[in-house]
């Protein structure tokens, strides 16, 4: 078992935490919003910080799950930051969707310090983390990794290291691209079921077990014919993952016509006011051009 601090108790990190917790870590949270913090230790029997240096003080491993790029540096680099707090030797592992760049840099102020990082995104949606099945895509120093991998398996049902520092989010960003187009596809193939007449769940039962199927077929069909969105993956950080993703695709020469269209659809959906709705609220939007 591992002193371990967790940084961010957001929608993912909340039960990440709490998987920790549970498997006998010892674990101190911090979160920018100090009831949440409260609102954890009570529940989970671990302590809270007020400050992610004094969360992060003793532990051998720190985990960050934050909004963005700038959330990222602030509870890392910044005044009271992880980086202050951190014991030469510890690892932090960053959860967070963020840019290759930003990885980089701090991987490269943590190794300055005699730390280690490994970048760490994840997979599965808020049922995943509170399950504890989150998919973990890893990219670091291949021995903090095996260091970090035991602590990880609290709350992942796979986690695999794929490459140096990075590649762990530029893998979150395949998954993210693959996302994108699957859910406008589902979109269209619930709308034109609907269209011509045909019961959707039996349309889903029989295409699910073939070529058609998958993860999002099978979770978010129910709510999407219901019309139904207060839940899951939010539009908002969605289109952050995918403003990620479209700029990296800049730099290294991928074309992405669906993943850009599929985006700019997305900005349909906050216009409408659903920002904070699941990603498949790609179908509200066609149902309201039809």
């Amino acid at each position: 078992m591992a002193k371990v601090a967790f940084l961010g108790l957001g929608v993912m990190g909340y039960p990440m935490a709490g998987h920790l917790a549970k498997a006998g870590h010892e674990v101190t949270v911090y979160n920018r919003t100090t009831a949440k913090a409260e609102k954890w230790a009570a529940e989970f029997g671990g302590s809270f910080a007020a400050t992610p240096a004094e969360a992060a003080k003793g532990a051998e491993f720190v985990m960050t799950c934050v909004g963005n790029d700038d959330d990222l540096r602030m509870v890392c680099a910044g005044e009271g930051g992880a980086f202050e707090g951190m014991s030469a030797d510890a690892v932090l592992v960053d959860h967070t969707t963020v840019s290759a760049q930003v990885t980089k840099e701090l991987a490269g102020i943590a190794t300055v310090k005699g730390l280690h990082f490994v970048d760490a995104p994840i997979s599965g949606g808020q049922a995943g983390a509170e399950n504890g099945v989150l998919s973990v895509m890893c990219g670091g120093d291949q021995a903090a990794y095996d260091r970090a991998e035991p602590v990880i398996d609290a709350y992942s049902k796979i986690c695999r290291r794929m490459g140096d520092t990075g590649a762990g989010q530029m893998t979150k960003m395949v998954n993210q691209i693959c996302i994108a187009g699957l859910v406008q596809g589902l979109s269209e193939g619930l709308t034109f079921a609907d269209k011509a007449g045909l019961d959707i769940e039996a349309v889903v039962e029989v295409i699910s077990q073939g070529a058609a199927g998958s993860w999002q077929m099978v979770n978010r069909h129910k709510t999407m014919k219901a019309d139904q969105y207060e839940h899951g993956f939010a539009v908002n950080w969605m289109r952050k993952d995918l403003d990620i993703c479209l700029r990296t695709a800049e730099e290294i020469g991928a074309p992405m016509p669906v993943t850009a269209l599929v985006d700019q659809f997305y900005k349909d959906v906050q216009a409408m006011g659903g920002g904070r709705w699941d990603t498949s609220s790609l179908m509200a939007r066609l149902k309201k051009l039809s």
